[in-house]
C-alpha cells in the first residue's frame, strides 16, 4: 500500500496519486495549488477549460520569466502571470478523474466531493546528455513530479439554534466591556450615595 502525506479517515474519503510522472514539477505545482479546496466538478471544468484555452492556470510561486496575460486577472491570485500547461493539466485531470471513480468505487456521492488535500513533489531528475561546444558534454534532465490527492465528502452543516435568549440573540453585538458589566454583581445597597 503507498503512503500518502496526510492521514484521513476511509469512510468518506478516497485518494488517488501518481509517482515519477513525466510533467513539468513547477506546472503540477501551480494546477495543484489552484484546484485545492474546490469541488471536484468544478475542478474538473476548469482543467477542461485550460486544456481549451478558456481559462488559465494563475502561476503564484514559479513566476521567474512568465509573461503576464489579460485571462490571469480573473483568478484571485496576485498579479496577472499564468499559463496554459496542457500536458500537466491533462495528467492532472486523469489523477483527479481517478480519484472520483475511486469515490464511487467506494459507494461515495461525487457531487459532494471535493479536494481537500492535493500536493505536487519533485521527483528525481530524468537525466540525458546534450553535446556542446568544443566537444563538451551538458546535462539535459527533466523535472518530473509526484502527485497525490485526497477527496472528502462535505460534511452537512448544522442548523443555528434559535430560542431568542443569550449574549448574540438579538443580533445586536455586544461589546466586551458591555458583555463585563452584565456579569458584574453589585453588593451592598447604597454605598455609594449620602
Amino acid at each position: 500500500m503507498t503512503r500518502y502525506s496526510v492521514e484521513t479517515d476511509a469512510s468518506n474519503t478516497s485518494k488517488s496519486r501518481g509517482s515519477h510522472l513525466r510533467v513539468h514539477y513547477k506546472h503540477c505545482r501551480e494546477i495543484t495549488h489552484h484546484i485545492k479546496g474546490m469541488p471536484t466538478g468544478k475542478a474538473m471544468k476548469f482543467m477542461e477549460d485550460v486544456l481549451a484555452f478558456k481559462a488559465i492556470v494563475p502561476f503564484v510561486k514559479y513566476t521567474g520569466g512568465i509573461g503576464r496575460k489579460a485571462m490571469a486577472k480573473q483568478a484571485n491570485a496576485p498579479g496577472n502571470v499564468g499559463r496554459w500547461p496542457v500536458k500537466a493539466t491533462a495528467v492532472v485531470k486523469d489523477l483527479l478523474a481517478n480519484a472520483i471513480a475511486n469515490a464511487e468505487a467506494k459507494g461515495l456521492d461525487t457531487e459532494n466531493l471535493y479536494v481537500s488535500h492535493a500536493q505536487c513533489n519533485r521527483a528525481p531528475a530524468g537525466r540525458r546528455r546534450t553535446y556542446r561546444a568544443h566537444g563538451r558534454i551538458g546535462k539535459y534532465a527533466s523535472q518530473p513530479a509526484h502527485i497525490e490527492f485526497v477527496l472528502t465528502a462535505k460534511k452537512e452543516g448544522v442548523a443555528k439554534f434559535e430560542d431568542g435568549q443569550g449574549e448574540g440573540a438579538s443580533g445586536k453585538k455586544i461589546t466586551k466591556k458591555e458583555a463585563a458589566k452584565k456579569r458584574f454583581v453589585k453588593v451592598g445597597g447604597d454605598a455609594g450615595q449620602q
